[in-house]
């Protein structure tokens, strides 16, 4: 009688545990499934169907299907359908945020500008507020970039209206130069930027002091840690 009962035992603990895993296995979500003519079969979510057409919701856009292709159509359940509409936005969320630490890495390398020397001078091109290149004089003892009227003109800056700030330059020989205060949007050099820069603006449409379009100054250089490589002609930008 014992042994008869230990067999039945037995024998009842093998399903059991086969409907564990089974149940276990459910946490996999069903998404609707439409089966074609041609034996494949896409998942995804039902989105519209207007009696010829098919549309099924996949996670990165839609897919269409006339109805001639397909087969048959097996549906989830409003409540799987929630949640893979759920999963798929999580899946969005985290690659979104792997392409902005992917971006802010490619921001951070260190990128290198070619210089070209004139005059003694080293100079860049800069794209100011995505519109405008100017030809600037690398200029490290400049606190601020100093642009020409023609530069500001082009820019579509008034440095001539009341409320332009004035200021003061000390220039390099010694010679004071007002003139009038502009904030950049952004300055680009080559795939190097920064926003919002203060900048300073000659007034007069002529200046003696300027050979090129005006001078790139600290205002720009401290968002970087920078390096001049004067062997290979190349101005070397790390953003920080």
């Amino acid at each position: 009688m014992r042994e008869e009962f230990s067999r039945i035992k037995r024998a009842f603990i093998l399903p059991a545990a086969v409907l564990l895993f089974i149940c276990g296995s459910g946490a996999r979500l069903f998404a609707d499934t439409i089966y074609l003519k041609n034996g494949r079969s896409i998942e995804g979510l039902v989105k519209r169907d207007d009696g010829d057409y098919v549309e099924l919701e996949i996670s990165l856009g839609s897919m269409k299907f006339s109805k001639k292709q397909i087969d048959r159509i097996v549906t989830s359940s409003a409540k799987e359908a929630e949640a893979i509409r759920q999963q798929w936005e999580e899946e969005k969320t985290r690659s979104r945020e792997r392409a902005r630490e992917e971006e802010i890495r490619r921001e951070h390398e260190p990128k290198q500008v070619n210089m070209d020397k004139q005059s003694g001078h080293v100079v860049v091109t800069a794209l100011l507020n995505n519109k405008v290149r100017a030809n600037l004089v690398l200029d490290t003892g400049a606190s601020l970039i100093l642009l020409s009227k023609k530069i500001a003109d082009k820019l579509g800056m008034d440095v001539n209206r009341k409320d332009a700030t004035p200021i003061e330059l000390i220039m390099a020989d010694g010679r004071r130069e007002e003139a009038r205060m502009v904030t950049l949007e952004s300055v680009r050099v080559q795939d190097s930027e920064a926003r919002n820069i203060e900048a300073a603006v000659l007034p007069d449409k002529e200046s003696a002091v300027m050979s090129e379009d005006g001078l790139l100054g600290m205002s720009f250089l401290k968002k970087f840690n920078f390096k001049i490589d004067q062997k290979n002609d190349k101005l070397i930008l790390e953003k920080l």
